[in-house]
């Protein structure tokens, strides 16, 4: 990333999901062709439904965070760019070369660590963080190291020696160089500190996951009646992709089918929609941040007897999955729950046909902490947000995917969007 990029807020990073990288899809989806469909022209834009992220709940965060620090041994946590940094700051940043970062001390007010030309540009954003223009920002010139910055801000709070927290996502040079220049302080995971805080969703955070996902199954929708057997599977994710413009949000969403869909994330070879085939379609837009993924598999024609078993198993497995995602169990127990109906079904053991986790969690990026899988016994609190996507996969047959986004409560998970209920009909209520 060159200088230009340097704090970007260009639209393609605000539409950026971590989940879009598991598959080899394009980066831009291409036109429909003539006018749109009347399904997709009839869309509303929901634009004006969004309600910003407000620097008031980004004081909330830092609280939060210090509250945390102080519990588990932390002097600080350092954020580079990517979606923490946007988190408690507002901001949007890329990470070069040359080190910019956010620090939140245990006590005190956080400070920045930039670069010295970039200063005037950063004081143009001080507004979106908590604290505003009272935030210290410590340069550096070209020809001098920003990385004993960061214990100097730290000293300067009071903090000379500790733990200081490293963003998972920071670049490990950076890493690497603060651990040289400040011998006093040990750097670890910041994980625990920044996922800590993420992973329980405020009001205001399930509003704009709610309407997330149910602006993404509305373009789903759309998109079902506007498609028909002989189309492409790339016209077809056009479609959702103007369908996403006209909703007024940032999307995109693939399309496998055949064979095909046997592959979770799917192929790069062109497909073409046959009648009485398997459709699936996956992905979501984002509101103001925050993700949605949903995942509909359905069929043009009348399905044979062996898809429609196979979808009733998902089905089942993605109810029992919901229904034990209560605030006091595992997040081992959810993908168990799952797991067990399908291989009760015929379909296991273990990873033979279901080859993925039953759920990551889902907020400001499409995958993260923690993970609905085996091995995971972290506990599941209220308000913690999860896909529940379970899925049988036959190859060189078909695969079906049933995925609704849920957010935690103490009788069980609850879905922000119904069930698909069948493979004619994937969006009846």
């Amino acid at each position: 990333m060159n200088r230009r990029h340097f704090l970007s807020t260009a639209a393609l990073a605000a539409a950026s999901t971590s989940f879009m990288a598991d598959a080899q899809r394009p980066e831009t989806q291409a036109p429909v062709k003539g006018p749109l469909p009347p399904s997709i022209a009839a869309l509303p834009n929901r634009k004006s439904e969004a309600t910003p992220i407000t620097v008031a709940e980004r004081g909330e965060r830092i609280a939060r965070a210090q509250e945390l620090m102080a519990k588990q041994g932390y002097a600080g946590v350092l954020l580079a760019g990517g979606t923490s940094m946007v988190y408690f700051t507002g901001i949007r940043s890329g990470n070069s070369e040359r080190m910019f970062a956010f620090i939140i001390p245990v006590k005190g007010a956080a400070f920045l660590v930039c670069p010295s030309f970039e200063e005037d540009r950063m004081r143009e954003r001080l507004d979106t963080i908590p604290g505003g223009q009272n935030v210290r920002i410590y340069t550096w010139h070209e020809d001098e190291s920003p990385f004993a910055l960061v214990g100097k801000g730290l000293a300067d709070a009071g903090l000379r020696t500790g733990k200081i927290g490293i963003e998972e996502k920071t670049p490990y040079i950076y890493a690497s160089e603060i651990a040289k220049a400040n011998p006093g302080l040990q750097v670890v995971d910041g994980t625990p500190i920044t996922a800590g805080c993420r992973r329980i969703k405020t009001k205001h955070e399930l509003d704009l996951l709610t309407l997330a996902n149910q602006v993404t199954l509305s373009v789903y929708e759309a998109a079902w009646k506007a498609g028909h057997p002989g189309m492409n599977t790339a016209d077809f994710s056009a479609l959702m992709g103007a369908a996403y413009v006209k909703s007024g949000f940032p999307g995109f969403s693939s399309c496998e089918t055949g064979i095909y869909s046997a592959l979770p994330h799917g192929s790069i070879k062109p497909q073409v929609i046959k009648e009485n085939d398997i459709v699936l379609i996956d992905d979501g837009c984002t509101v103001e941040g925050y993700a949605a993924d949903i995942s509909r598999t359905f069929v043009y024609g009348t399905p044979s007897d062996k898809m429609k078993r196979v979808f009733d198993t998902v089905h089942k497995a993605q109810a029992a999955a919901r229904d034990a995602a209560k605030a006091g169990n595992e997040c081992q127990s959810v993908d168990k729950a799952a797991r067990d109906i399908i291989t009760a079904a015929g379909f296991g053991p273990d990873y033979k046909t279901f080859t993925h986790r039953v759920g990551h969690g889902i907020g400001m990026d499409g995958h993260e902490w923690p993970y609905l899988v085996r091995g995971n016994k972290t506990i599941l609190e209220t308000g913690m947000c999860f896909s529940d996507e379970p899925g049988i996969y036959l190859p060189n047959e078909f695969g079906v995917r049933l995925e609704d986004c849920m957010h935690i409560t103490p009788q069980g998970g609850v879905l922000f969007t119904p069930q698909s209920p069948s493979l004619t009909e994937p969006f009846a209520v």
